[in-house]
């Protein structure tokens, strides 16, 4: 079956972890990832290159326990990158034609991306995305105030991010 929905590359992933710090210092330290933002929900977003995050980390739960020794952690959700809000649409009229349950679309506070998201087969969450916040040479990404999060597509194209003011520049 041919499908209209044509994926870039995997934008983000999303770990629940039982200790968030734990995880950024980790992550900075051993892998080299920048800190770019933290939530209020307790989320942490990390890039290794200028997307605003290629992994986050949600405070717990922990997963289940399937023998006495053995408790994994669980998966948030995967990211895939679109070319466009166009091809969000796209998408969205194809998967809901199929029976897929949209379970979020719109944009999300930290980075600033549109999205559409649904299950897959087993459950696990799949997001499509794209316009991911850059961030550039100073580190600096949009302020809170600036993320303008959307609860559907329309909204997200008829309320853009504003562009921050750059950073002044230091002697």
């Amino acid at each position: 079956m041919t499908t209209p929905i044509r994926t870039r590359k995997v934008s983000h992933v999303v770990l629940n972890v039982s200790d968030v710090e734990r995880s950024i210092r980790f992550y900075e330290d051993v892998l080299g990832f920048k800190l770019s933002e933290r939530n209020a929900r307790g989320m942490a977003f990390l890039r290794n290159q200028t997307d605003h995050h290629t992994i986050a980390f949600a405070p717990g739960p922990l997963g289940a326990t399937v023998a006495p020794s053995d408790t994994y952690l669980t998966f948030n959700h995967v990211a895939l990158e679109v070319d466009s809000v166009d091809d969000l649409f796209t998408a969205r009229e194809f998967l809901t034609a199929r029976g897929v349950e949209i379970v979020f679309e719109g944009r999300r506070g930290a980075g600033c991306n549109v999205g559409i998201e649904f299950h897959d087969p087993d459950g696990y969450m799949v997001e499509l995305t794209c316009e991911m916040e850059q961030i550039g040479w100073d580190g600096r990404n949009r302020p809170a105030d600036m993320h303008r999060p959307a609860r559907s597509l329309e909204e997200a194209v008829a309320n853009p991010v504003p562009m921050p003011e750059p950073a002044a520049a230091t002697v």
